[in-house]
């Protein structure tokens, strides 16, 4: 009996995924939304999608320097409508900025229109992968330890709030992209509430 389980486990694990909705992953600067999407996207045979990218192709200037011009509530605003653009396109793996789901219209959105994915991650592997870049505009306002640390304070609640956890640790990529891809396929198989099979 065990064998004939462990093998139907085997099948679950390797049949391929059918995904109605684009995959939206959130958290914050470091979590490795990047990293883990191309993986993802290329396990699932979707398209990569880096939303910052394109906020950067619809401003014609970076995130660092649009910030600078015009402020945090202009940009939110931006990438509210160049997200909500994205969720309109065929299904795909959509990595997201660290505050886009924090945007309460942004996160309607979301959660609307796609299957969001919180990649945790600790303090201490967020500051790891962040402390040589020099292009994160949230970072630049002072020590970047402590404002990563007020950044997980206030955002980590509203994280939570995603379809999906996954912690994304200090393990190489792979290994995390095996977790949500195992997390994805474990949400789209449980039953829904109230329905009877």
């Amino acid at each position: 009996m065990g064998d004939i389980l462990r093998l139907q486990l085997d099948m679950d694990a390797s049949s391929p995924l059918f995904l109605p909705r684009t995959v939206a992953l959130v958290g914050l600067m470091g979590a490795g939304k990047s990293a883990i999407g191309k993986r993802l996207a290329a396990r699932l045979g979707l398209p990569f999608v880096d939303a910052d990218d394109e906020i950067e192709r619809a401003a014609g200037c970076t995130i660092a320097e649009f910030f600078e011009r015009y402020g945090e509530q202009e940009f939110r605003a931006g990438e509210r409508r160049v997200i909500g653009r994205l969720l309109e396109e065929t299904p795909h793996v959509l990595s997201t900025g660290g505050g886009a789901y924090m945007d309460p219209e942004t996160r309607a959105l979301m959660k609307t229109h796609a299957l969001t994915v919180w990649l945790r991650a600790e303090l201490d592997v967020l500051f790891d992968r962040v402390k040589k870049r020099t292009h994160r505009p949230l970072l630049r306002q002072g020590d970047p330890k402590e404002i990563l640390a007020r950044l997980m304070q206030q955002r980590y609640p509203i994280y939570a709030e995603a379809d999906i956890v996954v912690d994304s640790t200090a393990q190489p990529a792979e290994r995390t992209t095996e977790q949500v891809l195992d997390a994805i396929r474990a949400h789209l198989q449980a039953p829904t509430p109230g329905k009877t099979t």
